[in-house]
């Protein structure tokens, strides 16, 4: 009897059963395209795979060249010294399937074709595509593609996609119908201290489907949060059952596409897939457990909230700010959101009253206006919002010039050098002291500004791992979809 994709996934005893694991993580490839000529495709995505370090053997195969990139090219598969785990191919589509064919017969079983010009192009693109599926199934191969970037698995120091990997090894899982998507991906989250655990461009998914990487990324123990983007599902009810069973481990994340005209448009003429309407997708999220993301903006917002943030026991947000304008938008933004505001207990304003001047505002939002010692900023006065046994969550404004630390140390005496240095070594302390206090108790503490990620205080911020969004609304959402995830994994726990 055939075992259901839902079942299979509680009997993997480790990821290195998963079908694509060898796609994922191989110990050699051989690399069918690249060559010297440095404008070609596939010596980009060589040049890819070197800069990486990849640890494994690489076989450049062409018909003329000795040598490529620095590596010992051969003339054809048959001349290999080993049976490679992978097979790379960059080649014209005219002859990417009897490349496959050779691949099949010497006893390749895993192959990332990034050459397009099948299915997605309609007509004979669409035969051939069928001929490549036949080849694949007559020597039991598993497909990354066709019209795909391949993978890109920091972990394992393997990138194949043309762009130099830029971040960090990482917890956000990624499968993705788009495969320029993840290379643009690769500097905006290393600009927030992110990465990828494994990122897959499935293209046209002849034989290996979102379902596939699903279950990969479930078994996954670099991945904390799966993000997905869609522009069509091909099976329906694998899809639901592989996701029920991994959302009471692991939150899963879709941007889907296909619900517009345009974007249905779009996804059939880059990868041949066939959206659906809007509501049924809707449907088909919340019956699985994802979580619906409505931007890629949005996607990753929620799963850097979701794969680094505590989960909250209720909706309940209590929000600290030194300014009125920005703390009345988030209050405005969390009800938009569906969050609850509370009050703050008596109690809670008796340990406060000791660090608030009298022009303060003790209410939510909690607006501080200033206060003489901005050391209570970050500990004591977050201290005492955070024990408040009616709060769940604590969102922050954070707003910490080093302009105006200098001007201030320069006033006191210090030359402009030395209060450059005494305003980074202040700021250093804040985020320290909002580290410590975020990492040693339960509930999560999220953040917003409107001020440059790239400046020292909210760099470092990020780099302590303390989650700042660039202002209240991003934030509010992705507070939502923290107890989204928390009632979601509750709900479905008798899938797991």
């Amino acid at each position: 009897m055939p075992v259901l994709l839902s079942e299979r996934i509680h009997m993997l005893k480790s990821i290195k059963e998963s079908s694509i694991y060898p796609l994922a993580n191989p110990r050699s490839m051989a690399v069918f395209g690249a060559s010297n000529h440095i404008t070609a495709m596939g010596t980009n995505l060589l040049l890819s795979v070197q800069a990486m370090g990849f640890e494994g053997h690489i076989y450049p195969i062409h018909p003329k060249e000795k040598t490529v990139l620095g590596l010992k090219a051969y003339k054809s598969v048959d001349a290999l010294p080993e049976i490679p785990d992978v097979a790379f191919v960059v080649l014209p589509t005219r002859i990417v399937n009897e490349t496959i064919e050779a691949c099949g017969r010497c006893g390749i079983r895993h192959a990332m074709i990034v050459s397009g010009g099948f299915k997605e192009v309609g007509g004979d693109g669409v035969e051939r595509e069928e001929e490549l599926k036949a080849i694949a199934k007559k020597y039991h191969m598993t497909l990354l593609g066709p019209n795909c970037l391949g993978v890109t698995n920091p972990h394992h120091k393997l990138n194949t996609t043309f762009i130099p990997y830029a971040g960090r090894p990482g917890f956000i899982g990624l499968a993705s119908q788009s495969g320029s998507l993840i290379t643009q991906l690769f500097d905006y989250l290393a600009r927030l201290e992110l990465g990828f655990s494994t990122a897959f461009s499935v293209g046209n998914e002849a034989t290996t489907d979102l379902v596939d990487c699903l279950e990969y990324l479930g078994a996954c123990p670099h991945t904390r949060v799966i993000a997905l983007y869609i522009e069509g599902i091909k099976r329906g009810r694998a899809f639901m059952d592989t996701a029920r069973s991994i959302v009471p481990h692991k939150p899963i994340v879709a941007f889907y596409i296909g619900g517009s005209g345009a974007g249905k448009k779009a996804g059939f003429s880059h990868t041949g897939a066939m959206a659906g309407p809007d509501e049924l997708y809707d449907g088909l999220f919340r019956q699985s457990g994802i979580i619906r993301a409505n931007s890629i903006t949005e996607l990753f917002d929620l799963c850097w909230a979701l794969g680094s943030l505590q989960l909250p026991k209720g909706e309940k947000v209590l929000i600290q700010t030194h300014s009125g304008g920005p703390g009345a938008a988030a209050a405005d933004a969390c009800g938009r959101a569906g969050l609850e505001l509370p009050r703050l207990s008596q109690g809670t304003i008796e340990k406060l009253a000791p660090f608030v001047p009298h022009t303060a505002s003790v209410h939510n939002p909690v607006d501080l206006t200033f206060n003489k010692n901005p050391e209570d900023f970050f500990s004591r006065i977050p201290e005492a919002l955070l024990s408040d046994d009616n709060t769940d969550v604590l969102m922050m404004y954070f707003n910490t010039p080093l302009g105006l630390l200098r001007r201030a140390l320069t006033h006191s005496g210090m030359s402009p050098d030395e209060a450059l240095r005494e305003g980074e070594k202040i700021i250093a302390q804040y985020c320290d002291r909002i580290a410590r206090l975020a990492t040693g108790q339960p509930k999560p503490i999220v953040g917003f500004t409107f001020r440059n990620r790239e400046g020292p205080s909210i760099k470092g911020l990020l780099g302590r791992g303390i989650v700042v969004f660039p202002g209240p609304k991003r934030a509010a959402v992705a507070i939502k979809a923290l107890t989204d995830y928390a009632r979601i994994k509750k709900q479905f726990s008798r899938w797991a």
